[in-house]
């Protein structure tokens, strides 16, 4: 018996205007998530739309404290920078994500929140620290060596949160080191005490009870485990902000039993002539800035920038 093969049609047998399949499924489907995208994008919830918030809130400059005498005093508003053996500039910051933010009942940053070291030294209320009164001394007084003290983000956007640590454990430590993690966290507590120490040892002793200079080279101690905040130069962390360094609580010791250069801290203030951070002037007597024209003839004639630590000051 012959096979009778079927042939195919040499023409559609529907129109591409012919629903077929779950089209009404689908097509509600559809208008779900156009509907959704239109309602976030209204409400400034789109992740683009709260990453360009979050930018502009915590990037906002900020001035830091003038000190007339030359040291630090409770309530300055100061940056920490850390300059490494080889002269590069890292600046403590807060790292804050979009999963910090929070709208009620104001827009803001929550605890607990990270931080890491950019080598951008710009002040902004991302990298300017309060240092806060621990022990009921008051406002406007002279900190001194050994003495406790807590570091305080700006209030508003960036909460009021506190530096803190505690002792590492097989739960708690730092994300790619493993040591002692440090964050922000909105409770002050003991585990938010620090002290500072003179950088070099065989002078520390001398120096405790003194007052503290602003714009030179200390050790922060935690006051709880006794270990030196610092900067990891080898492990990056992919930040909103680029890739910047872990910061952790470890004591880093050389062979004459001193803290290295990646425990070393200076607490940065600006220069009472209204000149940008005694840091950059420091810098510039040592030939790292260099002045430059203006890029843009609406903008400003002149600005500075640093090959160390990435400064930029307009002019």
């Amino acid at each position: 018996m012959a096979n009778k093969m079927t042939s195919m049609p040499d023409f559609k047998t529907y129109r591409t205007s012919v629903k077929i399949g779950n089209w009404n499924e689908e097509q509600h489907l559809e208008e779900h998530v156009r509907n959704k995208y239109l309602r976030k994008r209204e409400n400034g919830e789109l992740t683009a739309q709260r990453v360009d918030f979050l930018k502009n809130n915590i990037l906002t400059p900020v001035k830091l404290s003038v000190t007339n005498d030359g040291a630090l005093h409770f309530g300055d508003v100061v940056m920490l920078v850390n300059v490494s053996e080889v002269g590069e500039c890292y600046a403590l910051g807060i790292n804050a994500y979009i999963d910090n933010m929070i709208k009620v009942p104001s827009p803001g940053i929550k605890g607990p929140c990270g931080v890491s070291a950019g080598r951008s030294i710009q002040p902004s209320a991302r990298t300017a620290f309060t240092i806060t009164s621990v022990d009921g001394t008051p406002e406007g007084a002279t900190l001194h060596y050994e003495q406790s003290f807590a570091l305080k983000t700006a209030n508003g956007f960036t909460g009021g949160l506190y530096l803190t640590s505690d002792a590492r454990t097989f739960r708690k430590n730092a994300l790619r080191s493993r040591l002692q993690e440090v964050n922000l966290d909105a409770n002050e507590s003991f585990l938010s005490w620090w002290k500072m120490v003179h950088f070099d040892p065989q002078e520390r002793l001398e120096h405790e009870g003194l007052p503290v200079p602003a714009n030179v080279n200390v050790v922060l101690l935690h006051c709880k485990t006794h270990q030196a905040l610092a900067v990891m130069e080898h492990l990056i962390l992919g930040t909103t902000y680029g890739n910047e360094f872990e910061v952790t609580a470890h004591t880093f010791l050389d062979g004459h039993k001193a803290e290295k250069s990646n425990n070393h801290w200076i607490l940065c203030t600006a220069d009472p002539a209204g000149e940008g951070l005694l840091l950059l002037n420091r810098l510039k007597l040592e030939g790292n800035c260099i002045s430059l024209p203006g890029e843009s003839p609406d903008g400003p004639t002149e600005y500075i920038t640093c090959s160390v630590c990435n400064y930029r000051e307009h002019r």
